[in-house]
């Protein structure tokens, strides 16, 4: 009975390396990742950036989850978002972050996460007095938001038509010049992007959405390679290093 018992558990270890070794040694995850400040900037502020010139609160957060697991990767900072998107739609073992897990995108990718929690809010410019009580009252007035963006997509699934832009700082002049009437973004991104535009006091009208921040994994990617890095996000979290991350920046 010893033997056995010995023998089973032999058995179960190797069961164990040989699913872990099913990930070849040369594998790498392609992370691509956008200017999406405070959670993922190229630190000269331009649209193409590798490795140690990206930070941010879930540039941080990603490097320590695939350090911790083991997991080699290669990481570019590249526009526009639209692009990336697509890419990683198309592409094996590519990943995208920090990309916000809604209904319509839950069956399109697979999801490690979340990185970081955010709310959706329509933004006037300063010293405007509108007011709203729903997105629906939205729908007559100009809308500028980010091409192919979750609250893009969202404003459009609830029936409105946003006008939009390649890059989310062209809604700032937008709105400031009077082009658009409310601003439908991300907070706190918004507010960081008009501050680095010399821009305070925006209006929010109306806040109507509470979103997480994942990474997203093409389907293609092996399942292995997603509960190791779930787990290792897990871990950090609870580590205490995921709030950490998130004040240094905030």
């Amino acid at each position: 009975m010893k033997a056995f018992r010995c023998g089973a558990l032999i058995g179960l270890m190797l069961a164990a390396l040989s699913v872990r070794a099913e990930l070849p040694a040369y594998y790498k995850v392609v992370l691509l990742t956008e200017n999406f400040p405070p959670f993922n900037m190229a630190i000269d502020d331009k649209n193409f950036a590798r490795d140690s010139g990206i930070d941010g609160i879930s540039a941080e957060i990603v490097r320590e989850m695939f350090k911790r697991a083991g997991i080699g990767y290669t990481l570019s900072l590249r526009f526009p978002w639209d692009r990336l998107y697509k890419l990683t739609l198309e592409k094996p073992n590519y990943g995208l972050f920090s990309t916000t897990l809604t209904p319509q995108r839950q069956p399109l990718f697979k999801w490690v996460g979340p990185l970081a929690k955010t709310s959706w809010v329509l933004l006037a410019a300063p010293g405007n007095t509108l007011t709203l009580n729903t997105l629906k009252d939205a729908a007559k007035y100009r809308v500028g938001a980010y091409k192919n963006a979750s609250v893009s997509q969202h404003l459009e699934s609830q029936g409105l038509e946003p006008i939009n832009a390649l890059r989310d700082q062209e809604n700032i002049k937008k709105l400031t010049g009077g082009k658009i009437d409310l601003w439908a973004t991300v907070d706190p991104v918004g507010r960081y992007l008009a501050k680095q535009e010399g821009v305070s006091g925006l209006t929010t009208v109306l806040r109507f959405n509470q979103a997480e921040l994942y990474l997203a994994l093409n389907k293609d990617t092996p399942d292995e390679v997603v509960q190791r890095l779930q787990k290792a996000l897990d871990e950090l979290r609870a580590e205490g290093f995921v709030d950490e991350m998130t004040n240094s920046y905030l």
